[in-house]
């Protein structure tokens, strides 16, 4: 079967959250903060793939979806980033924005990749918002929420071979 558009809804990771955390031992006076950032949300990225020919991947895959960063941690450890979700779509894809109506891509080349959802930035651990003047913060930040798009994916294709002649000759009959 051959699909040549399809619609989707993606979503991006989300960043993961600060910790707020504070260094007690018995032998270190005045400890501080110790909390770590959270990792970053997963990307959303198309990318060229020369075996495709069509869309049907796409038309029953109705939501793609990235994994939230990893929370940060006491002792200053950060949270993990998420790898990039990598959707696979073939040469001469077109990708465009649903609400906007912009077209965010065109996949004409062999080697084209890009960001359609960007993920969400990790947010900051109390040991990041340390200063002179507040040297022990009880708070850190909530990571930020990653894209939402809902995208028209259509692919483009040139005929191998044209049919021209004069019209009732008999070509519908030799398609057919």
């Amino acid at each position: 079967m051959f699909i040549d558009e399809a619609i989707i809804k993606v979503i991006a990771g989300n960043g993961g959250d600060g910790c707020t955390a504070f260094r007690r031992e018995k032998y270190v006076a005045m400890g501080g903060p110790y909390g770590g950032n959270g990792g970053h949300g997963a990307n959303i990225r198309f990318s060229v793939d020369t075996g495709l020919h069509t869309l049907i991947d796409l038309r029953y895959m109705k939501l793609i979806k990235g994994e939230k960063g990893a929370n940060g941690l006491g002792k200053n450890q950060n949270g993990k980033g998420r790898e990039d979700v990598i959707v696979k779509v073939p040469q001469g894809t077109v990708i465009t924005d649903m609400d906007t109506g912009l077209i965010i891509a065109d996949m004409k080349n062999v080697d084209d990749s890009v960001i359609v959802a960007q993920g969400g930035r990790g947010g900051r651990g109390n040991t990041a918002f340390k200063t002179q003047n507040n040297p022990c913060p009880t708070f850190s930040e909530n990571g930020e929420p990653g894209e939402v798009k809902i995208l028209k994916i259509e692919l483009k294709l040139l005929a191998d071979v044209g049919l021209v002649g004069l019209p009732s000759v008999g070509k519908s009959t030799f398609l057919s």
